[in-house]
């Protein structure tokens, strides 16, 4: 399932959807992305748990350098300047269960 984030519809994404998480670089706030041809900019992956996204961090060994964020208007906007892009251009993607 992936949806458009669009400026004017945000906040009714996140009224009716449950919480989901991205998991970003600690140091510049840039989140992981999946990449697919033709799709830019990338697909920022989500978890439906923060417990999803911090296991998934740890199977990597990587909690040193990445921290697991809750979707919401404002962590939103921070991944968009990290990744240089409108946040109505971005678009997520759900990491498989």
């Amino acid at each position: 399932m992936r949806f458009l984030a669009q400026c004017q519809n945000r906040v009714n994404y996140f009224a009716i959807l449950q919480a989901m998480y991205a998991i970003v670089y600690k140091s510049d706030g840039f989140p992981i992305c999946r990449q697919l041809p033709g799709v830019t900019p990338d697909p920022v992956v989500t978890w439906n748990t923060e417990d999803a996204a911090r296991a998934f961090i740890t199977s990597k060994g990587a909690d040193a350098e990445f921290q697991p964020v809750q979707l919401t208007d404002e962590a939103m906007d921070r991944m968009a300047k990290a990744m240089g892009c409108p946040v109505e251009a971005m678009t997520f993607d759900p990491y498989p269960a």
